[in-house]
């Protein structure tokens, strides 16, 4: 079982651990998941995800080859510019979904493209694309690269009061010995002087409180914020100074554990790789073809247009169910009793105060405000077809 480096400050501060994709993180602490959702959606949350992985891929038809193997339009970028896509295989099954970052100049296709991939997919993505992309050209770059996400309505504020800061105003906390980077790997990336000058969907060099870090407008809470890539050595030292910098800016911020993390992107519509993404589950049937561009060729695509042309047996949908706590797995009905579908995930959602469920039920029963059921030990439970997401991200208001 691998651990973070912040393995130890995460059992100071009493987390609760299981096992993740091979790793032992934190679910929770002492104030519990529900709390940590709701310092995450009214202030700013810290999450330590150094567990997902970082590619670069970079070197004659880098570029071409990966547009090639993901479901959306990469060439077009421009410098630092991020975008959300799917690693499909030829059933258009997901293998994977991730975020792509153009770290080398918008004129050249040969990179460096940034990959972000999935915690449990790093080895089979890995295989995936060394498999079919130009020899030498992909480097996994995970081990030498920490990541960490400050999300919440005061993220940014809290980001930008740490990017004003010099090493001599925290010296407690010095900047890293290592070197940043994109020195190390020669990346060609914007630099921003502040978090807030970033646009969404793009990233930029910065320091924060004296620390190199790449800073991506992105996140998996609904939230505005950034992900944080810094070198391995100044994880420890750019956690402690967004807490410590957080208490001076007079800015509630916290850990938040998995549990709330799970919660916060169930309720902005946003997928888990195993629950409503698989390799058995295409974009068509999770509500994701927005993350395909059918005009250029990608694989999996003919199997999709083929899939799209027979029309979907099953597509996802989210209902709130009430009488229970609706769990992965649990079975679905219609209002015969008979078995529909399954629920892909449930839970508590914390904003909405709803218990809720994603599933994957026939076409027929999608429609907003389908009566249905889910089976809840032995019991069937009222459920109803909602408009999702339950919350919808303050990017996109």
């Amino acid at each position: 079982m691998k651990t973070t480096l912040l393995h130890s400050w995460h059992e100071t501060a009493g987390a609760r651990f299981a096992p993740f994709a091979g790793f032992d993180m934190p679910i929770q602490y002492k104030t519990g998941a529900v709390e940590e959702h709701r310092l995450c959606r009214r202030s700013a949350g810290l999450f330590d995800i150094d567990h997902m992985g970082q590619f670069l891929a970079a070197g004659p038809g880098a570029g071409s080859a990966l547009s090639a193997l993901v479901s959306g339009a990469i060439l077009d970028m421009e410098n630092g510019e991020a975008r959300y896509s799917l690693l499909l295989n030829e059933a258009g099954g997901v293998i994977d979904d991730l975020f792509i970052y153009r770290l080398g100049k918008s004129e050249d296709p040969d990179g460096p493209w940034f990959v972000v991939v999935n915690a449990g997919n790093r080895e089979t993505d890995y295989a995936w694309f060394t498999g079919k992309l130009p020899p030498g050209t992909l480097t996994d770059i995970s081990e030498d690269t920490y990541m960490i996400a400050v999300q919440g309505p005061r993220a940014v504020e809290l980001l930008d009061y740490l990017a004003a800061q010099k090493p001599a105003d925290v010296p407690a906390l010095p900047a890293a010995s290592d070197p940043a980077i994109c020195s190390s790997y020669n990346l060609a990336v914007p630099k921003a002087a502040s978090v807030s000058a970033i646009k969404r969907a793009h990233i930029a060099e910065l320091s924060l409180a004296g620390i190199p870090v790449l800073a991506g407008r992105t996140g998996y809470t609904g939230e505005d914020g950034a992900e944080l890539y810094c070198k391995t050595k100044a994880a420890l030292p750019l956690w402690e100074a967004l807490l410590s910098g957080a208490a001076a800016a007079n800015i509630e911020a916290g850990p938040v554990g998995l549990a709330a993390r799970d919660s916060l992107r169930f309720e902005a519509g946003m997928p888990l790789h195993g629950h409503e993404i698989s390799p058995t589950i295409t974009p068509l049937e999770a509500l994701l073809s927005w993350a395909c561009d059918f005009t250029k060729d990608f694989t999996g695509k003919e199997a999709l247009l083929a899939q799209k042309a027979a029309g979907l047996k099953r597509k996802l949908v989210t209902v709130t169910v009430s009488g229970g706590v609706p769990r992965e797995g649990y079975r679905v009905l219609n209002s015969a009793g008979l078995e529909i579908g399954t629920a892909a995930a449930g839970l508590f959602c914390p904003t909405t105060g709803t218990y809720s469920a994603n599933a994957f039920v026939p076409p027929e029963y999608a429609a907003v405000g389908t009566k249905l059921a889910v089976e809840i030990r032995g019991s069937a439970k009222e459920a109803e077809v909602i408009k999702r997401p339950l919350y919808v991200p303050v990017y996109r208001r």
